[in-house]
């Protein structure tokens, strides 16, 4: 039997590893399914349990309360709809299933091709790469609004502005449904763009899918995505999704989550401002008092009598350094005395002064000494040193010593 290289998995951990993989992979996150619902079960608490068919297979289906609330009509059996969801496992059976995130029955069903056909086509063409998404400035001073002047979302916006962090509203009216509204759109962002506001909100109120196409044309994408200034789109309910969703550089939920988006609370503003305001008291006298204390201290190391018995230990310390310092000056002292008397002594004997004391005496003519008969000549002069002065003696007769004998020469 083969061995497992990762050991051998509990079910759980098995169906974890398997939902794990079907939850991270990006294709199964957002997708649309159409079927047929059946066994559709439909709890008290809310939440659906069904079965998504077609002629040739089939899918479990969850729909829990939270998406049923904003559902626009009821489901029931037999029932033709388009799903949007992602792809869970349910690891208590091992099961995968369809969460539920927006029901809607089938009749549009060419307006969903034409949509996955744009989306790729954008896609492909890099509108929707996380790396080209702009941060929203933390700290807008003028905010653009891109929408219709008499909607709801117009109000929403304006209203949570205010009240969050009151700043410059500039809007740019444009029309959010029927067939001209995606130029409008876009030529809103544009105008938008040359009023230098810090940020843009794009979106409308909720609607069919048909009230909500305007945003997803391939005119209004290409205007958000052209915008030097970051956008943030806001179209529909919070289940809604158009190519502007995916083109912008934020999608909020909701118009008016836009605007919480886009500007911060001033009341958590002030709380932090008051928060890092007692956080620098604190800091500042824990400071003073540390600083306090160790001028203390050292005004308490300060004291007379204290800076007398330092300065009385320094006295004593210097006394100890230059008493060591003569010791070894008078150690090296005798030590450079006794050799210099032995070099003395050493030049002493070989010196020519003492063979003078002795009764010698040194022979010199023109400074230089005479070490032989033949280096002088008969009447010329010498120097003979003696040890108290010279005597000058001119030559009168030389007298040659060789082997014994003598050989005289007169003058």
């Amino acid at each position: 039997m083969s061995k497992n290289p990762m050991g051998v998995f509990s079910v759980s951990m098995l169906n974890e590893t398997i939902r794990s993989l079907l939850v991270n992979d990006p294709r199964l996150r957002e997708v649309w399914v159409r079927g047929e619902i059946s066994n559709l079960k439909k709890h008290s608490s809310g939440h659906y349990y069904f079965t998504l068919k077609d002629p040739r297979s089939q899918i479990s289906c969850v729909s829990f309360r939270q998406t049923n609330r904003i559902l626009k009509f009821d489901p029931e059996d037999s029932m033709s709809v388009i799903l949007y969801g992602s792809v869970d496992v349910y690891t208590v059976r091992g099961q995968y299933q369809l969460k539920v995130l927006d029901m809607r029955p089938d009749g549009i069903g060419e307006m969903f091709r034409i949509f996955e056909q744009l989306k790729k086509k954008l896609e492909a063409d890099g509108l929707f790469e996380q790396r080209r998404k702009r941060p929203i400035p933390r700290f807008p001073a003028k905010v653009g609004i891109s929408t219709s002047p008499t909607g709801a979302a117009i109000h929403d916006i304006i209203n949570v502005l205010n009240r969050r962090y009151p700043v410059h509203i500039l809007l740019a009216p444009c029309l959010v449904q029927g067939d001209a509204a995606a130029q409008s759109i876009a030529d809103s962002i544009q105008l938008l763009n040359k009023a230098n506001v810090d940020v843009i909100i794009v979106g409308r109120g909720g609607g069919s899918l048909e009230d909500l196409w305007a945003f997803n044309e391939e005119v209004v994408a290409r205007a958000i995505f052209n915008s030097r200034v970051p956008v943030v789109s806001a179209v529909g309910h919070e289940t809604d999704y158009t190519i502007a969703d995916f083109t912008a550089d934020l999608r909020a939920p909701t118009p008016s989550a836009a605007a919480e988006l886009v500007v911060p609370d001033k009341m958590d503003l002030k709380r932090f401002i008051d928060s890092m305001l007692q956080r620098l008291e604190q800091a500042a006298t824990y400071k003073i008092a540390d600083l306090s204390f160790r001028l203390n201290r050292l005004y308490g190391s300060l004291e007379p009598d204290k800076l007398r018995e330092i300065i009385d230990q320094r006295y004593q310390r210097v006394d100890e350094l230059v008493a060591s310092m003569e010791k070894d000056a008078n150690y090296h002292l005798r030590s450079r005395e006794m050799l210099l008397k032995a070099l003395a002594g050493r030049m002493n004997a070989v010196s020519p002064l003492n063979t003078l004391e002795r009764g010698y005496c040194i022979a010199m003519s023109n400074e230089s000494v005479i070490r032989s008969v033949a280096a002088v000549s008969i009447g010329s002069r010498l120097d003979v040193r003696v040890t108290d002065g010279n005597i000058v003696c001119d030559i009168k007769e030389k007298v040659e010593i060789d082997h014994g004998t003598q050989k005289k020469e007169d003058g």
